[in-house]
């Protein structure tokens, strides 16, 4: 475990945060300007479907990949040269003049998107004592709010008043603002090197293993059930409410911003109870009381927009609250010289959930003869189904006995088992 001040750490913990808020705004600003990028290149609703789902595919395979490298290099040399491909990425989908090249540039951002989730995580997992990992998760997860509040809304709105690219441009210039910082506040991350690196030879029977070691399927097979819960409902919840409840696109960005303010302020907070109770009991409580929204969401009445708007923050929140406190477990399964490659590996089953989550949704739901959006309803049931399951499979899930938290902790954990 490396040693920082408390100062360090807090800057470092902001710097991954806000490398995670580029990340997830390049994934997430691709959807709002869906119109503008299909009237650019003359192209159908299922071919910029294509350009979204590239990034989520690419992401999965390339995390899985960087499982069999990611723990061979500092992290601090690997964190800087894949940032700056994200950037150089972002750039070429800004100056993309046909559909093939913007097809490539995001399935090549999607490539390097994947890879930065993993390191990203390797680092709090590297940095963070277990007994404040929680907490520490909690603020790289900010990053989703600051996104819905800032980065989502500032993309459409440069969309809106210039072009479809124009989200693209000021992507790179924050990430070379981020990078900046970067090389200046990242230290050296190289003791995991110092412990013996498989050969080449052994790289792809190495990796078999990483796989199929019974702790960690149990802990992927949680990762990959409790991502398509999340997608089976989130990528409709706009044309739902354009579709069926006549809620004008241009509104749909106070709701982001209002779901992603309130998780601003609970996601620390969430890690925090995780710390001091248990991930494990924390998980449970929060993945319960989500079923609520859910199953309001996907059964929603007419409501006036204001309702709306008051009604998101407790969807957004309880949302990500369940996954706050899965991140924070996650990072305890594997013994510390594979925590890399296993947190590249559920990068992976995160992204490949996520496509698989909205491929199943899109299967349940049809369009009625008035254009409404149909089979919501069932939607809804069926994450909740699914999250049932993944409440009764995190008691499968187990730390590292090199990797527990200290004698307090781990009581309060026991507790939540109970």
């Amino acid at each position: 475990m490396y040693s920082l001040s408390s100062k360090h750490e807090r800057r470092l913990l902001w710097l991954l945060a806000l490398t995670q808020f580029t990340i997830i705004m390049d994934f997430m600003v691709m959807m709002p300007l869906g119109p503008q990028i299909m009237h650019a290149f003359s192209i159908t609703p299922a071919a910029f479907a294509t350009a979204v789902s590239a990034y989520s595919w690419c992401s999965g395979l390339s995390g899985l990949f960087a499982a069999t490298y990611i723990d061979r290099f500092d992290r601090r040399r690997l964190l800087l040269t894949v940032y700056a491909l994200f950037a150089l990425s972002n750039l070429a989908c800004a100056l993309a003049d046909s559909f093939a090249l913007l097809l490539v540039a995001r399935a090549f951002a999607g490539i390097t998107g994947g890879v930065l989730g993993s390191v990203i995580m390797a680092i709090v997992g590297d940095v963070i004592p277990v007994q404040r990992r929680g907490a520490a998760t909690g603020t790289i997860m900010t990053a989703f709010s600051l996104a819905a509040i800032a980065g989502v809304p500032a993309g459409v709105m440069l969309g809106a008043h210039f072009t479809w690219a124009a989200p693209f441009f000021l992507l790179v210039v924050l990430s070379l603002l981020v990078w900046s910082v970067g090389w200046k506040l990242v230290p050296s991350l190289a003791e995991h090197l110092n412990r013996r690196q498989p050969p080449l030879n052994e790289v792809l029977p190495d990796l078999w293993r990483l796989l199929s070691n019974p702790r960690h399927l149990n802990a992927f097979a949680l990762t990959f059930m409790m991502m398509i819960s999340h997608m089976l409902v989130i990528p409709f919840i706009s044309p739902v409410l354009v579709a069926n409840h006549g809620v004008a696109p241009q509104q749909l960005s106070w709701l982001y911003m209002a779901g992603g303010a309130a998780t601003f302020f609970t996601s620390r907070r969430v890690g925090r109870l995780a710390d001091r109770f248990g991930t494990r009991r924390i998980f449970r409580i929060m993945a319960v009381l989500s079923f609520l929204p859910i199953l309001f969401v996907t059964h929603l009445p007419n409501l006036p927009f204001y309702a709306l708007v008051m009604f998101f923050p407790f969807f957004l929140v309880l949302m990500s609250g369940r996954m706050v406190p899965m991140q924070a477990l996650l990072t305890t399964v594997p013994e510390p010289a594979r925590r890399g490659a296993f947190l590249s590996a559920n990068s992976a089953l995160q992204a490949l959930g996520t496509g698989c989550g909205a491929w199943i949704g899109g299967l349940m739901l049809s369009n009625s003869a008035s254009g409404q959006i149909e089979g919501y309803g069932r939607v809804g049931w069926t994450a909740v189904a699914i999250a049932l399951v993944g409440i009764a499979w995190v008691s499968r899930v187990r730390g590292a006995q090199g990797d527990t938290p200290a004698p307090a902790v781990m009581r309060a954990d026991a507790v939540g088992e109970s």
